[in-house]
């Protein structure tokens, strides 16, 4: 139920925030189809779809982070399922947690170009500021989740003929792994994904949570059975 519901409602938040009517959803699409089809009003094409698909996917499920963990410490208290995922909802909206996509995005509008990243990170690892969507606590060779989406941001660069974001995070990769050998996680290109499929700053963590809740759920429901 609330697999459905969620990107009904980040799509509906999405369209409004523009300023434009809700989409409802179409009976004949698929999960993650009617999901593009609800924020920008089309059908979305295989390239797309697979795209946005596999992006869902990755996101669906990491064992025991930060958000799912609250999840079961509040599923421990047996208190109802959907408490559990609000403390989920609070969790991943940490900037150290989902919101990272949201601030990697802004990191790359804030750059600009390409010839600006190198100096960029070396300013920011001066004045010892995070950069979002580096690292990872379990992740130290590569978060094979990134490899997937560095990917995936290229060919949708190339469709959509935008391959200035792709071109300053990578940039910004190969300078960072000069400087300090910091790999970039799963929120790092995952966030040009979004931005060029259509979901705006403020509302990509909220994509990430309309994803993540396959996992939480079924978290939630192996910590009733076995408390």
């Amino acid at each position: 139920n609330l697999t459905a519901k969620f990107p009904t409602i980040v799509a509906a938040q999405t369209r409004i925030g523009m300023g434009k009517e809700p989409v409802d959803p179409d009976p004949h699409l698929g999960h993650a189809a009617n999901y593009y089809y609800m924020l920008t009003g089309q059908v979305p094409d295989d390239t797309t779809l697979r795209t946005f698909e596999s992006t869902l996917m990755l996101y669906a499920e990491h064992e025991t982070n930060a958000s799912t963990f609250a999840c079961r410490v509040v599923t421990g208290t047996l208190s109802d399922f959907y408490s559990a995922v609000v403390a989920g909802i609070g969790a991943i909206k940490g900037p150290l947690h989902g919101g990272a996509i949201d601030d990697a995005m802004k990191m790359f509008i804030e750059i600009g170009s390409t010839d600006k990243a190198s100096s960029y990170v070396d300013e920011a690892l001066s004045a010892k500021q995070l950069l979002s969507g580096f690292g990872h606590r379990v992740y130290r060779a590569g978060d094979p989740r990134a490899t997937e989406l560095r990917g995936m941001a290229e060919a949708l660069g190339m469709i959509v003929g935008e391959r200035r974001w792709f071109d300053i995070a990578v940039a910004c990769e190969q300078r960072m792994k000069e400087t300090k050998g910091i790999i970039p996680n799963v929120d790092y290109y995952a966030a040009i994904v979004l931005y060029q499929l259509g979901f705006p700053l403020g509302l990509m963590t909220n994509v990430v949570a309309s994803a993540r809740i396959a996992g939480w759920s079924a978290h939630i429901l192996e910590q009733y059975e076995n408390n």
